[in-house]
């Protein structure tokens, strides 16, 4: 698979989420036109936690549409929510899953190049956005997470752009496979370390790999999984007007 296809450009502001207010621009609307991609992520594009989210590694988001419709089948209850934006995302992609989509892929869209850095690896916010619990690891679990992009060289993305494969620099490292890594094989010796090695892979993975290899254990998922010991009132509105 060497071409997708991008439905929607969306970006939004932080505002207040969560059982305390804690800031989240997961809510983000459509773009008419287009709009500048540069390596701090589109611009009026926000992000409510930098410490996790944002910066060159994280510039833009990117999510499956191919996922929403067996979202809504495994959740019928909840179906309407699983539309376009509901992961947050500001690239909707069409044609392309995280099969298709390897660690430092390049990618032309009309003059921006952009630069597969990571999946993306979800928070208990996701619990909050659709009112489900476990949300954040069902996410995980299923390796339907979105990803990534760094932009290596900045210029206007518009909905309906063509993304064309110019450079695949790890073929065997599919972000599939990295999830398969990352949150089942968890400790795969021999794929940790491949992993580790990668040009061009995050330094914060590579700490990960290097320390599962060296202590043989798994790191604890649950401050970033599960939500806060506050009870669960209801879903935050997904919408496509942020």
């Amino acid at each position: 698979m060497t071409v997708f296809r991008v439905r929607e450009v969306r970006i939004g502001p932080a505002r207040p989420f969560g059982p305390q207010g804690q800031p989240s621009a997961i809510d983000k609307r459509v773009v008419e036109g287009p709009t500048m991609a540069s390596t701090t992520g589109l611009a009026g594009d926000t992000q409510g936690d930098p410490r996790h989210h944002g910066g060159p590694d994280k510039a833009i988001h990117a999510y499956a549409v191919a996922h929403y419709p067996v979202w809504a089948e495994e959740q019928p209850e909840r179906a309407e929510r699983f539309r376009p934006g509901a992961f947050g995302e500001n690239l909707v992609v069409e044609g392309a899953t995280e099969a298709d989509i390897c660690l430092g892929d390049r990618w032309r869209l009309g003059d921006v190049l952009l630069e597969v850095s990571q999946g993306r690896q979800p928070c208990w916010k996701l619990n909050l956005r659709f009112g489900v619990p476990d949300m954040a690891r069902r996410v995980q679990d299923t390796g339907r997470t979105g990803w990534y992009f760094r932009v290596i060289e900045a210029g206007s993305l518009h909905a309906g752009l063509e993304a064309r494969l110019t450079a695949r620099s790890n073929p065997a490292w599919p972000l599939a496979r990295v999830a398969q890594v990352l949150y089942r094989d968890t400790l795969d010796l021999a794929s940790l370390g491949g992993l580790a090695a990668l040009e061009g892979l995050p330094e914060s993975w590579r700490r990960l790999a290097a320390r599962r290899i060296e202590v043989r254990r798994v790191e604890d998922w649950s401050a970033r999984l599960d939500s806060p010991p506050v009870p669960l009132t209801g879903p935050t509105t997904v919408g496509t007007a942020a």
